[in-house]
């Protein structure tokens, strides 16, 4: 009886033991898959970095350590996107349900949450509410202004008093003021660290060290809208810098701008103000300039700069339209301005200038202007006032 009990417990115990064995070693197995992804990958750095004598593992192992390499690379991919700070589609590197994450000071943090989508600020109109302003052509401009050169005659107003950052339309300004200077147009002129961007920290093509003449500084400026060409042009100035926008300044004042001001050359900065009334003024004085009329409305140009040739295109997509006729153009923007672009056109045998400011859209602006072009071509050539500060004082 009693050898018959001890079998009995003999035989639970061994079941009870590979019970708990078999348990066991589920809990490991669940254990090494749920570790993360990115352990793999930090285990696939240290062995690549690991010396010959703790690497040498298997044939089996470097295989195994392999693939999670590839995790490692789109969470250095990922960091690279964030560095930048630029607003990129990063579906191609988080596209797989990976979990990536990265160490830093002894830290880990998930490398997707790095990447972080800034919406762009609101520019001057924005904030202002101008793109509220209804119109009956519904323009993309909040701010949009047509006259007739001749007569001065007002066609289309939407907006024309405010006042609100112009960007790289102050270059026509800055190609007036070269010219009055009587500078020679031959004249080398060097590109130096004094006239990168540091405020907006925008990048050219332009490097520091290059040489070229006043007048290829000029025709870049105005038909490429090139800012470091604007800015040497601005330091090369008699008065140097400081007398180059007392002279702007001045310019504008003369020319009975009362609602502009210059902080710059290049007009990267929100400084730079103006209102398409006296935009207009400044287009018309500018076009008495052939050399601006050339060079603004040229669609490419080759310039050497001592070290290699660069080849730069119009930034306006309309001087490569047949079927317009301009005689004189100018565009711009940052972020505060919006996408702005002012023009003579002749448009049905009749020269008129327009200004479109703080258009939403990188297109919007030449859409805009096809859309008042459509509409004077239809015969509308009535004064068509739709300012919501109509014979106000302006922003």
């Amino acid at each position: 009886m009693k050898t018959d009990l001890f079998s009995s417990l003999k035989v639970i115990h061994g079941a009870a033991v590979s019970t708990a064995l078999s348990m066991a070693a589920s809990l490991v197995f669940t254990a090494a898959l749920a570790v993360p992804v990115d352990a793999f990958a930090a285990s696939a750095t240290a062995t690549a970095h690991a010396s010959p004598a703790k690497s040498g593992k298997s044939r089996k192992s470097a295989s195994t350590a392999a693939k999670p390499s590839k995790v490692a690379k789109s969470s250095k991919a990922v960091k690279t996107v964030a560095a930048k700070g630029e607003d990129r589609d990063t579906s191609r590197v988080t596209s797989k349900k990976h979990r990536v994450s990265y160490s830093m000071n002894g830290r880990r943090h998930p490398g997707v949450r790095r990447v972080a989508f800034e919406p762009r600020q609101p520019s001057a109109g924005e904030a202002f509410g101008l793109h509220e302003t209804p119109d009956a052509l519904m323009l993309r401009s909040s701010v949009a202004y047509v006259v007739d050169q001749n007569s001065s005659e007002p066609l289309f107003d939407k907006n024309s008093r405010a006042i609100v950052p112009i960007a790289s339309i102050s270059k026509l300004m800055t190609a007036m003021v070269v010219l009055d200077s009587k500078a020679p147009m031959t004249e080398p002129i060097e590109v130096t660290d004094e006239d990168r961007d540091y405020e907006k920290n925008t990048g050219s093509r332009l490097s520091v060290g290059s040489v070229l003449s006043r007048e290829d500084m000029l025709h870049i400026a105005l038909m490429a809208s090139e800012n470091r060409a604007a800015a040497a042009l601005s330091r090369y100035y008699p008065g140097g810098r400081p007398g180059f926008l007392a002279a702007m300044n001045a310019k504008a004042k003369a020319l009975g701008m009362n609602d502009t001001h210059f902080e710059n050359s290049t007009g990267l900065t929100s400084q730079n103000v103006s209102s398409a009334r006296d935009l207009v003024k400044m287009v018309n004085a500018a076009y008495q300039y052939p050399m601006i009329r050339r060079f603004s409305t040229d669609r490419s140009y080759e310039v050497f700069t001592g070290k290699r040739s660069i080849a730069y295109n119009s930034t306006n997509a309309l001087v490569r339209n047949p079927t317009w006729d301009i005689g004189l153009q100018k565009t711009g923007f940052i972020n505060e301005a919006g996408e702005c672009l002012v023009m003579q056109a002749t448009i049905n045998g009749r020269p008129v200038i327009m200004v479109l400011l703080d258009s939403a859209g990188k297109y919007s602006r030449f859409a805009d202007a096809a859309r008042l072009r459509k509409w004077l071509d239809n015969g509308g050539g009535d004064t068509h006032i739709t300012s919501a500060d109509n014979g106000g004082s302006g922003t």
